[in-house]
């Protein structure tokens, strides 16, 4: 559940590691999803409340800017495939597009919230098999050349 790591890091740490893989998978998949209602449910919320602060409030509208104009962008890109472009954001691992910036767009966007959550759980999924392979592939590598 760490921000920016999430089950992108938990993923290789259990490989890495010798954990037994599926509790490790399914661990790390319910990890990354357990803040995404509340993040979708309040974090536009919390967004907007904090850009009316005095000496703070730029960074929240900062962000606020930032998530909208990227929305727009992606809605105007992705049209009827919002959802789809929804789950590839979220589950292909690069940095910065996990489950929870996703969640945040969504919310940002005004995406209906189920379908939402499901669309992220997918990435999610996606994503943790994406690891798997790669930390399997890399773990598997170094234990050939010990």
């Amino acid at each position: 559940m760490v921000p920016l790591v999430e089950l992108r890091g938990a993923i290789p740490y259990a490989v890495g590691f010798g954990l037994p893989i599926v509790p490790s998978y399914i661990i790390a998949i319910i990890g990354n999803m357990i803040p995404v209602p509340f993040i979708f449910l309040f974090g536009r919320k919390i967004l907007d409340w904090g850009a009316a602060l005095p000496h703070i409030g730029g960074f929240f509208r900062w962000c606020l800017e930032k998530g909208e104009k990227a929305g727009r962008k992606l809605e105007e890109k992705a049209g009827s495939g919002l959802y789809v472009a929804l789950l590839l954001f979220v589950g292909i691992p690069l940095p910065g597009t996990g489950a929870w910036s996703g969640t945040l767009a969504a919310s940002l966007l005004n995406m209906n919230f189920k379908k939402s959550v499901v669309f992220v759980m997918l990435g999610v999924l996606l994503a943790g098999l994406i690891m798997l392979a790669a930390s399997l592939g890399v773990f598997g590598a170094i234990s050939l050349i010990n």
